[in-house]
């Protein structure tokens, strides 16, 4: 089977093709080649390229628009700009009222600082985010959570003071995690929470604060603490017997009516402040029913006094001391994740559709400065969240002015209009939050993710159940860490495969995919399909193994020429490290020992450095049998095949190619 060892007799390049040299890049100073790497590992944008050649003075004016976007766009704002922002702006504001009281609760907080939360941060983030699109507020999931995990260590009715103030450095250790990640460009993080991690975590979220509303719904007085299905559902069904009739007509009333103004927004996408005005609208009508009829002496629970004023100063009241502050860092550190994960998200999206890009960088930062902020104005968790931002997109808003107009309604409402929440019922509250959370369970995605990826979908589904069946952080956990294991799986098991080549071309492609390709006699083209590293490094070695015995029994059965020549396609190995170049190190002698001769096909430059630099292929493969491309390796081992067969080449007399 085997050949001697093979090199090219001098002066034997064929007349008909020049063949071109495999070059190694030119050696770099250490902190040049540190500099370039730091650079294209935190900086991928380059934000530093518009400060090239230019004056001092320009240089401040450029670094302050930088750091406050506003004033990259407020010089330009004119009047036709306002009158868009004005109508979006009042639109969220009659979304945000209702929906800000409705995620308090769902938070175990004072309904009023959801109001606080639609103030302070809005005005923030209008300085300092990138978006034009976005409606800053408070979420559900993010509510849920604070709620969910603070309630563990501090039950917030007994100690509703201590519960209020851990709540506040929670979301102040959110905005901490959220503003570092966005300075010191570490958003890559984020991005382990893929799509389908969040279409799982956001569906089953979203359906267990909707079982949850059924306290609501029904008007029960004592409810679970815990938010998995079968708690919530053993909750609801061993009270029976405590169901108010009342609340429950009440309810279904009031979702029929939400249900059926969403359906009409999205049938009649003109008429989409239907849907938006539907909650205030909710809130209004079930506040005069309640006022006019006294069901609050009736079983209806009724939000009750909220305090009238602008958000107190709360500095003073984050807790740094033992033992509730870790309690309160991981509440911070992983809802401050989510809310960062759905912001930038939502964000991105609207951002496409008017064809603009967002700086994820700058929208950490301005999520982690509004939070900060807000932590110190008695406001908890917030981000962009998408019911409210697609109704700012619809409303035709222009610039992050809209988030102005709503908070100046917010101000507004918290001046003057409080006392006249007194009656409005928890069961629209309930309602309205049902509502909101249907439009997170997105099935279509799911089934999409089915259809296109497999594993994509499991991933999506174990965190869907996580959370339905286990808790909030389960389903999280769970999902990152099936998704970290699928990142590593595909670190370690890069994919190879067989190259053959398409009839009458020059093109080698996988013979899986394109089955009319022809296997070249004698040769075994490989192609490796990601980088060369201590974690694959063993995978590969027997990978190869694997497919040259496969090829010479192949070969043995069909009787075909016996294997010589091995190719690695090496176009998609963008780099190696020591163990990987140990690892060729290995391959090469196991082919030495079946008299196989080892061909790199189109190394990139990076590998050709470091095989260099570690004398691989001056003492080990030889210059001469690294190629630019497939086709040239096959032409110049067919040549070495069909011409010197009769003739070995003699070691004394070689012949570089290149």
């Amino acid at each position: 089977m085997g050949t001697e060892e093979k090199a090219f007799p001098q002066g034997a390049e064929e007349p008909h093709r020049r063949h071109h040299a495999v070059e190694a890049p030119e050696p770099q100073p250490f902190l040049k080649s540190l500099q370039y790497s730091v650079k294209e590992t935190l900086f991928p944008d380059d934000p530093f390229r518009q400060f090239k050649n230019q004056k001092t003075s320009r240089k401040v004016v450029l670094g302050l628009k930088y750091l406050l976007p506003i004033l990259e766009w407020a010089p330009r704002y004119n009047l036709k700009l306002f009158k868009s922002d004005l109508i979006a702006g009042i639109t969220i504001a009659s979304l945000a009222i209702p929906q800000g009281i409705s995620y308090a609760k769902l938070a175990n907080l004072p309904p009023i600082l959801g109001l606080y939360s639609s103030f302070v941060p809005p005005l923030v983030y209008a300085v300092l985010g990138s978006s034009k699109d976005l409606a800053v507020g408070t979420v559900a999931v993010g509510s849920l959570l604070t709620g969910a995990m603070l309630s563990k260590e501090v039950d917030s009715e007994k100690d509703p003071k201590l519960y209020l103030h851990l709540a506040f450095t929670a979301t102040f250790f959110a905005g901490v995690l959220e503003a570092s990640l966005g300075i010191f460009r570490l958003g890559f993080i984020v991005d382990f929470l893929s799509h389908a991690t969040i279409v799982g975590f956001m569906g089953g979220a979203a359906t267990v604060v909707s079982l949850q509303q059924l306290k609501g719904i029904f008007g029960l007085k004592h409810f679970t603490e815990a938010t998995d299905v079968i708690s919530v559902m053993r909750s609801v069904f061993s009270q029976v017997h405590q169901w108010r009739w009342e609340s429950g007509v009440l309810g279904c009333g009031f979702l029929f009516f939400l249900l059926s103004t969403r359906y009409f927004s999205t049938k009649k996408p003109k008429f989409f402040w239907v849907a938006a005005m539907a909650p205030l609208t909710s809130v209004i009508l079930g506040s005069l029913l309640v006022y006019f009829t006294h069901a609050e002496r009736h079983g209806v629970q009724v939000i009750g006094d909220l305090k009238k004023g602008l958000n107190p100063l709360s500095v003073s009241d984050l807790v740094f001391t033992s033992p509730y502050m870790s309690t309160a860092f991981k509440t911070g550190l992983i809802t401050g994740i989510i809310a960062l994960a759905e912001g930038i998200a939502v964000g991105r999206s609207f951002a496409m559709f008017k064809n603009y890009n967002i700086d994820g960088n700058k929208e950490m930062i301005a999520f982690g400065m509004m939070n900060i902020v807000g932590s110190f104005t008695s406001s908890y968790l917030t981000t962009g969240p998408f019911s409210r931002s697609a109704v700012n997109f619809n409303a035709g808003c222009k610039t992050a002015v809209s988030n102005i107009v709503m908070a100046i309604a917010v101000m507004f409402t918290l001046l003057f209009l409080t006392p006249f929440f007194y009656y409005t019922p928890l069961v629209v509250l309930s309602s309205i939050i049902i509502v909101a959370m249907l439009g997170l369970i997105d099935y279509q995605a799911a089934i999409h993710l089915w259809k296109v990826d497999k594993f994509d979908f499991l991933v999506c589904m174990s965190a869907y159940f996580g959370v339905v069946f286990g808790s909030v952080e389960i389903g999280l956990v769970v999902a990152v860490v099936i998704s970290i294991a699928r990142l590593l799986l595909f670190v370690s098991r890069p994919r190879t495969a067989v190259k053959g080549n398409i009839p009458n071309t020059m093109i080698y492609r996988n013979t899986d995919q394109y089955p009319y390709s022809r296997i070249v006699p004698a040769l075994l083209i490989l192609e490796i399909d990601a980088p060369i590293y201590f974690a694959n490094a063993g995978y590969l070695r027997e990978r190869i193994t694997r497919w040259i015995d496969e090829e010479e029994d192949r070969i043995k059965a069909s009787g075909e020429s016996s294997l010589q020549y091995v190719i690695l396609d090496m176009s998609a190995v963008g780099n190696i490290d020591t163990s990987g170049i140990s690892m060729m190190e290995e391959i090469k002698k196991i082919m030495d020992r079946r008299e196989l001769k080892l061909v790199l096909a189109n190394p990139k430059g990076e590998v050709v450095k470091k095989l260099t630099r570690s004398k691989f292929i001056d003492d080990n493969l030889g210059k001469e049998w690294m190629f630019l491309t497939v086709g040239e390796a096959v032409e110049a081992c067919s040549y070495m095949l069909h011409t010197l067969k009769t003739e070995p080449a003699s070691k004394e007399e070689p012949w570089n190619n290149v």
